[in-house]
């Protein structure tokens, strides 16, 4: 989700490439095109330009800032997406409701870049991986600066223990705030159980005094400069956050935390499959992988890149975190609609505080 970066206000739109003619997603000239959604800044715009120089697609490229925006602008129905990227839990809600269009993977010629590991992972939400194609993922821990704690950062209890009062930034998003209390209170980050959200509220509610701010994207720059000790925050951040500020460091809490898998899938209105397959399929080729990587810096499930980054990389546990740092970690999934409804009651209360 751990993708959600600063939305761009241009729409970015490349001219494609020549395919077999297809069925749909034509513009009025007869073109051939996609229309896309993801988050901000989270591809390589030379990318967009690339696929469409080799084949012939035109690309309308949207973005979003959070996984809820970007389904709210796809249910508005101002605009038919083609393809859509989002977080596990966003496009499991979206299967269910029928929205996706199932996949053949399997036909893909690089889907073999895409490590096994990923398409377990994204099988919690996707059973089968029949609708989704992992594009990046990563981790959700606490961004600190080592030369302002009074001791180890290893727990979400640095963040209700009262030492850092208006010191610390959480996330602007409610799934993410809450799985952290819940975490820390040794509960699912997918529980259903009313008691257990409410405990988290509360425990929410007793920290607020000591949160400076509630950011998505601005957290990690805070920390950067100096403005907070410490922010909740995605692991891709945080990598970006040390190259900042040498003094910065990055922790997944033992408690455990959120593995996110953004992931693409392909909307009941693309009526251009093979178009939509040829987007995809690029997005896994290893020099597609390595630029958008470089271009993110959040963890790529494209093990081929992954084998061709230097080995000071490959160490770094934001960019690729050990499977020992993710170990009690969970996958977000969707919940149920009165659950939802409760987390989104609870959220809007702890803001208006």
């Amino acid at each position: 989700m751990r993708g959600m970066k600063l939305v761009s206000a241009a729409l970015i739109a490349a001219v494609g490439f020549g395919m077999v003619a297809g069925t749909g997603c034509t513009a009025n000239n007869g073109k051939r095109e996609l229309t896309v959604i993801n988050y901000g800044e989270y591809m390589d715009p030379d990318m967009i330009e690339k696929f469409t120089q080799e084949t012939g697609i035109k690309i309308n490229y949207e973005e979003a800032l959070t996984p809820e925006e970007l389904y709210t602008k796809y249910k508005s129905g101002a605009i038919e997406y083609d393809l859509v990227c989002s977080d596990g839990y966003m496009l499991q809600k979206m299967m269910g409701e029928g929205e996706l269009q199932e996949i053949d993977i399997n036909a893909m010629e690089n889907k073999g870049n895409i490590g096994q590991k990923y398409w377990d992972i994204t099988s919690a939400f996707d059973p089968g991986n029949k609708y989704v194609v992992p594009y990046f993922w990563g981790t959700l821990g606490i961004l600190y600066d080592t030369t302002r704690v009074n001791g180890p950062v290893d727990s979400w209890d640095v963040l209700f223990n009262g030492d850092y009062k208006g010191e610390i930034i959480m996330q602007n998003s409610m799934r993410d705030t809450f799985m952290v209390a819940l975490k820390y209170l040794g509960y699912s980050i997918n529980t259903t159980n009313p008691d257990e959200l409410r405990a988290a509220y509360d425990l929410l509610v007793a920290q607020k005094p000591d949160v400076q701010s509630y950011l998505v994207d601005e957290a990690r720059d805070e920390v950067v400069a100096g403005n907070a000790i410490m922010a909740v925050v995605y692991s891709g951040e945080a990598y970006l956050g040390h190259e900042y500020n040498e003094d910065l460091a990055y922790v997944v809490p033992k408690e455990g935390s959120n593995i996110w898998v953004d992931s693409w899938a392909v909307t009941k209105n693309c009526k251009d499959m093979d178009a939509a397959m040829s987007f995809l399929d690029f997005l896994c080729r290893e020099d597609v992988g390595m630029a958008n990587f470089e271009y993110i810096y959040y963890s790529t499930p494209n093990d081929a890149v992954v084998a061709a980054m230097d080995e000071e990389l490959r160490e770094d546990e934001a960019i690729v975190p050990s499977d020992e740092s993710t170990a009690n970690c969970e996958v977000f999934v969707q919940t149920d609609d009165e659950t939802t409804r409760l987390i989104n009651d609870l959220w809007k209360d702890l803001k208006s505080k």
